[in-house]
């Protein structure tokens, strides 16, 4: 297992796996590296599944850094400050519990060059690089196997007395939307600590882009009767997107539904920027302009 030890400039990561023995790799490099150690699939593995998942937020990381190091006009480039904060989750990977410092997603799976192989990405330009511009959903082909069918759940069995909630996601407004690549949202439900209430749900690969808005039109079956959920409770929104560049799903943006405002009929709500704050603490809103989250609510009581 790599340890990660020292941060040097202008890019290399210095590594040890023993003591007495040092060597320097490029971010890309040890990216590749912890990617293929965080998408092994054989039995006998060091790591568990969560550890693996820290991994590869680890490797996108690097990634980042390297697409930071080869750009000179990134806006949200990941800093050296940035890398240092993976050097103690890194070395404390095997107990490492914390929630992860950045708002990044594992890369997508995806080939595991060897080091010096060029990989030629025939992907359109990302929302900061140029823009995919509207098009059918032919402009965004799924890149991770079986995203099409995201991980929707069924509706719970009816109890008397007990209300289910489906929402129907319609749709999102951006003013970039046609430039988002595998667009989907993830749904959750958390309480006021930030702690999952109901299984996490991704739905499908947006149907369709059109002028500034993403169309999903696919329900969500909230898994937990409405009069079991805590008090303080919200259901979150994270829209997701592909950046091919950085080949990695990034959050854009993220919206929430309190308790209170769980209705039957049509409700719009405001998007606010990244990362997701679970905890409702420090809120900014994405855009001062009339672009929502139109989503539908159905209740089911026996």
């Amino acid at each position: 297992t790599f340890l990660l030890t020292q941060f040097l400039e202008p890019g290399c990561v210095c590594l040890c796996c023993v003591p007495s023995l040092q060597f320097s790799f490029p971010p890309s490099r040890l990216a590749r590296h912890l990617q293929k150690e965080a998408q092994s699939q054989h039995n006998n593995s060091e790591f568990t599944e969560d550890q693996k998942k820290t991994i590869a937020k680890i490797a996108t990381c690097l990634e980042l850094r390297s697409a930071a190091l080869q750009s000179t006009q990134s806006q949200d480039e990941f800093k050296l400050e940035d890398l240092k904060k993976l050097e103690p989750i890194l070395k404390n990977i095997l107990t490492y519990n914390k929630e992860f410092p950045f708002d990044v997603q594992p890369v997508p799976l995806r080939k595991i060059l060897a080091p010096g192989e060029e990989e030629h990405l025939e992907f359109e330009e990302d929302d900061e690089e140029g823009g995919a511009g509207a098009g059918s959903p032919d402009s965004f082909p799924a890149r991770v196997p079986g995203a099409n069918k995201g991980t929707l759940l069924p509706r719970l069995p009816s109890e008397p007395g007990m209300t289910l909630l489906t929402i129907n996601i319609e749709k999102i407004g951006l003013k970039d939307a046609g430039q988002c690549i595998d667009p989907y949202i993830t749904v959750s439900v958390k309480d006021l600590n930030g702690i999952d209430l109901t299984p996490v749900q991704d739905t499908p690969v947006a149907l369709r882009k059109e002028d500034t808005y993403v169309h999903f039109n696919v329900d969500i079956e909230i898994q937990k009767h409405i009069e079991r959920l805590t008090k303080g409770a919200a259901i979150f929104f994270e829209f997701k997107h592909y950046k091919p560049k950085k080949r990695f799903t990034s959050t854009k943006c993220f919206a929430f539904m309190e308790m209170d405002e769980i209705k039957p009929g049509a409700i719009v709500i405001e998007l606010y920027k990244k990362p997701t704050d679970f905890k409702r603490k420090k809120l900014q809103l994405l855009t001062k302009k009339p672009l929502y989250l139109h989503l539908h609510q159905t209740l089911h009581k026996e």
